[in-house]
């Protein structure tokens, strides 16, 4: 269900701005290959051009907050408009290693890579109307989910949804929403979700609020 939050994370050591390495050749670079004119990239950071353009000269130092949503912009990262180096991910994750991890009666197993714009699980709901099941989540990002066995019980906003293995759903997660068991043997599905506010652990496995921050 976020833009990584680790990229500030990351830079949490560097409080003062004037400690940066230079971006200035980045950014510009990063604009030209984005086919975005000074306008045009302003426009879309809530800047006016001369502050970019600064910017992008080095005669001024972009926040960390600012230099966030340049990486959003231009479709990148912290890490990337300061040149550091990122470990190499491995796209492959083997069945036979994916955890089980259990909160509030749910399953969850980890199906996707960590540090990711997206996080996909496998997920066990079982029957009955345990704690996680009265729980209605809000939160940033997109959700998509797929049932793969049993039947699924979706509240959207003021609607509600039953599920049959195979059917899938796809909505914004700032829509109140709400998960449950509609067979007698739980039901078995993969979800996907963009990370926007918190951890990946927290979001997945609720956390002290998951009424405005869990999952799914």
């Amino acid at each position: 269900m976020s833009p990584p939050s680790t990229d500030l994370a990351a830079l949490h050591g560097a409080a003062d701005p004037t400690e940066l390495p230079s971006v200035a050749p980045r950014l510009r670079d990063l604009r030209r290959r984005s086919g975005l004119t000074l306008e045009a990239a302003a426009a879309r950071v809530g800047l006016s051009p001369a502050h970019l353009s600064r910017l992008e000269t080095g005669r001024r130092t972009p926040s960390l907050p600012m230099l966030l949503t340049l990486a959003r912009t231009y479709g990148t990262t912290v890490s990337d408009l300061l040149g550091e180096a990122i470990p190499e991910r491995d796209p492959i994750v083997r069945g036979d290693r994916m955890e089980a991890q259990e909160s509030g009666g749910w399953t969850y197993w980890r199906a996707g890579g960590s540090g990711r714009a997206m996080q996909a699980l496998r997920l066990h709901v079982p029957p009955g109307a345990g704690s996680q099941a009265e729980l209605v989540r809000v939160h940033p990002g997109e959700e998509w989910l797929y049932v793969t066995a049993g039947r699924l019980r979706l509240m959207l906003g003021e609607s509600v949804h039953l599920l049959d293995a195979g059917d899938a759903a796809h909505f914004d997660s700032l829509t109140p929403h709400r998960i449950a068991a509609a067979s007698g043997s739980g039901v078995d599905l993969l979800f996907m979700h963009t990370l926007m506010q918190s951890g990946a652990t927290e979001l997945c496995l609720g956390g002290a609020e998951p009424t405005r921050r869990g999952m799914p």
